[in-house]
């Protein structure tokens, strides 16, 4: 029970930075593309990767903490239904050009950034 109140508050936590992150980005940048959504992914993926390294590597902490942090962090962090939305939407509205060129660089960008932060933490770690 103990674990499942941390994924929450976890989840929680994770919650409330996307949509600082999601919004600062959407301020600084504007637009009708989403790319507060691709920031916000990117930035879990790269973020995962490195902690999945972590607690893959001799220097890994509790399996508690892995819970909190990937499950719910990352899990209330990361918007991938909202980049599944939002793609189609785009593509209802007729924008095929920018549904298309989502869904390729978030699919893209997500899958280099976890690669990149598992290779940063396996060196970070030295798992």
């Amino acid at each position: 029970m103990q674990k499942l109140l941390l994924i929450s508050l976890g989840g929680g936590v994770g919650a409330v930075l996307r949509h600082v992150v999601g919004g600062l980005v959407l301020r600084l940048v504007g637009g009708s593309f989403p790319v507060s959504t691709l920031v916000v992914n990117v930035s879990g993926c790269l973020l995962f990767g490195w902690l999945a390294a972590m607690f893959a590597s001799p220097k890994a902490l509790s399996e508690e903490l892995e819970g909190v942090l990937l499950i719910g962090l990352l899990g209330g962090y990361t918007t991938y239904s909202t980049y599944a939305w939002q793609t189609v939407m785009l593509a209802e509205e007729g924008a095929w050009g920018k549904a298309l060129a989502n869904l390729l660089i978030t699919t893209t960008l997500g899958f280099a950034a976890i690669w990149t932060g598992y290779r940063l933490g396996t060196r970070w770690f030295g798992s």
